[in-house]
């Protein structure tokens, strides 16, 4: 894998050109192999020993404390002390001042080696939204002290009888009495009401758990704004904390309702919690002690900046554990011995088993793991390094960049989660009898895995994004970017020897989405539209990828000979390029069937005919 990375990030992104701007000027290429070497040694040692403990000895709440492995708290220990909490933040934050798709990079091993066990993605997401909308004191007490892995952080957003639909949320944050609004770490509100499938919302890895809470303020009559444009969003820490962020001793009201026990991802808590139900009372009253960020009524917004990043981690955590997947079949075929070759010597039962790499059908699941999870691999890190334009490129470029990362984080969220589960499904399947077994590890990349289809937003909100809003506004704008892009792209491979087919090939796919994006909207009438909005997702998702397995055929066709890549390397990216043409991208034509002709079947279909 480390040869993947490195060449993505140098011969196809060119990462190092980065240095020559001012903001990473004090990095080199060397630095940043240092930073993925650090990384790579500690999941290597922290982390993927442990995997398979942390999935067998859940969390479990004695009824004052949840208990983890000490293997987790080790863990912990190690990815704060390595500072990649911080890397992206500026040196005066105690950060690195890192190119996120390096960041990126190095964050991968960790989710290879144990997604269960996790990282920092909702702390560092935590502390990154206070960065943008906090006041200064909320950004001293409460974000740098998670950038130092002191207090962890979370997102609170979804209640037990609303999910992802966060118009219907219930819990309100009411004002605290006499001096609340000039509170120095932000007007201060008391929060009542539930959330549910909070990610890391109680343990002891950290000596305090910042959560960032959406809830209503009640109007004057008491009644809540109804829809998304009456959320709030606050701070509310676990623990209480004093204006220089030192902790009181006094427990905020936030307490744990219940442990979710899931399919995957065992090792990180799941949780229930209560806020303001009164089992602490902080000040001498009942009610969770929450900090406004932002102005009243534009939470949701604040939050989007944390939620478009965790898509980012969660289309990562989904690819990493594809690849880990595709590599540990990929050494069980070379070992197993199973059957005889088709052809005249396998009809001898004489003749010795050979290894399973050896049949064509095993070479086709492993070429399909191959294209799906570097494929995703690479996806996530141009995504990583959009961002790194938007926030340090020239005006222009960086407002390019910061469009295109609008249209492609529906994509890069829940492409790897469909696709690279399926890879693991395939693992499964190349094991056999003995993939479902725990005496291999692939059972449980699979389960881990699943989750990554609903963290963050099911594929039916992705979709509804992407055909709904990401497609259309501004006229279409960030579509008609990306197909400039893509267009470059063909235009370039269109003179390469051996490229020139999937070059047309890719035009031709691009032809045809855009044409079904114009037939769904023919009508004006959403209904219509929307209806098989996951299926435009589905195509639009492979369209994206047959781009990106382009560009990096191109760059794999260009480093052979010129560089000190190995040629086997290089050829199995090509191959695997050649597989997702083969075998992938003509899926597209039955998912934009749909699309174009509005197919009604879905809006018609009656409750009472299931």
């Amino acid at each position: 894998m480390r040869e993947t990375v490195d060449f993505l990030l140098h011969d196809w992104l060119r990462v190092t050109e980065l240095t020559a701007r001012a903001r990473f000027a004090e990095h080199s290429a060397e630095t940043f192999a240092q930073v993925l070497d650090i990384c790579e040694r500690i999941a290597r040692e922290k982390y993927a020993p442990f995997n398979r403990l942390v999935d067998i000895e859940e969390p479990r709440f004695d009824g004052e404390r949840v208990i983890l492995p000490q293997a987790t708290h080790d863990a912990w220990a190690a990815y704060a002390e390595s500072g990649m909490l911080a890397a992206a933040q500026d040196y005066e934050l105690g950060g690195m001042q890192l190119p996120y798709a390096v960041e990126a990079a190095a964050d991968a091993f960790f989710a290879k080696a144990s997604v269960s066990i996790g990282g920092g993605l909702l702390t560092r997401g935590n502390a990154g939204l206070l960065m943008a909308h906090g006041t200064p004191a909320q950004k001293r007490v409460f974000a740098a002290t998670e950038f130092s892995g002191r207090w962890s952080g979370t997102m609170c957003l979804s209640e037990p009888q609303a999910g992802s639909s966060l118009s219907d949320i219930t819990t309100r944050a009411e004002t605290d009495g006499a001096g609340s609004e000039t509170d120095p770490l932000g007007p201060r509100y008391r929060l009542r009401g539930n959330k549910m499938w909070i990610s890391a919302g109680e343990h002891e890895l950290t000596e305090n758990i910042i959560h960032l809470v959406l809830a209503k303020i009640p109007r004057e009559d008491g009644t809540l704004v109804p829809g998304t444009k009456g959320i709030s969003l606050f701070i509310v820490p676990k623990k209480m904390v004093d204006a220089e962020g030192r902790l009181t001793g006094e427990r905020n009201d936030v307490a744990l309702a219940g442990l979710n026990h899931k399919c995957g991802w065992r090792g990180t808590t799941n949780t229930l919690l209560n806020f303001g139900e009164g089992k602490y009372k902080p000040g001498g009253k009942s009610g969770a002690v929450g900090y406004l960020v932002g102005r009243p009524g534009e939470g949701l917004r604040c939050m989007f900046h944390m939620m478009n990043e965790a898509r980012i981690g969660v289309g990562l955590a989904a690819t990493m554990l594809g690849m880990a997947g595709y590599e540990a079949s990929l050494e069980y075929a070379r070992i197993r011995t199973q059957g005889r070759p088709v052809g005249p010597q396998g009809k001898d039962p004489a003749q010795p088993p050979v290894r399973m790499i050896e049949h064509a059908d095993i070479r086709r699941m492993l070429l399909a793991q191959k294209s799906y999870a570097e494929g995703a691999l690479a996806l996530e890190l141009y995504c990583a390094r959009l961002v790194d334009e938007a926030h340090t490129g020239e005006p222009a470029a960086a407002k390019d960049a910061a469009l295109l990362l609008e249209v492609l984080t529906p994509i890069a969220k829940s492409w790897p989660s469909e696709w690279c589960l399926e890879a693991n499904s395939l693992a499964i399947q190349v094991h056999g009898g003995y993939g479902y077994t725990r005496d291999f590890p692939v059972e449980q990349y699979w389960r881990d895995n699943r989750l990554n289809m609903i963290h963050e937003g099911t594929h039916g909100i992705q979709a509804l994004d992407l055909l709904g809003r990401k497609v259309v506004m501004d006229g279409g704008a960030g579509l008609k970017l990306l197909a400039t892009r893509m267009s470059g792209t063909i235009e370039c491979a269109g003179h390469v020897q051996g490229l020139a087919e999937p070059a047309n090939a890719l035009a031709a796919a691009l032809q045809k989405v855009g044409a079904a994006t114009k037939a769904a909207w023919a009508t004006g009438n959403p209904e219509e539209a929307l209806a098989n909005a996951t299926p435009y997702l589905q195509a639009f998702g492979h369209l994206v990828l047959a781009w990106i397995w382009l560009e990096v055929g191109l760059a794999a066709q260009e480093a052979r000979g010129k560089s000190t890549r190995s040629e086997s390397l290089m050829q199995g990216k090509l191959a695997a390029m050649r597989y997702f043409y083969a075998y992938e991208l003509p899926r597209i034509d039955a998912w934009l069937g749909v699309v174009a002709r509005r197919e009604p079947l879905v809006r018609e279909m009656r409750e009472e005919w299931f």
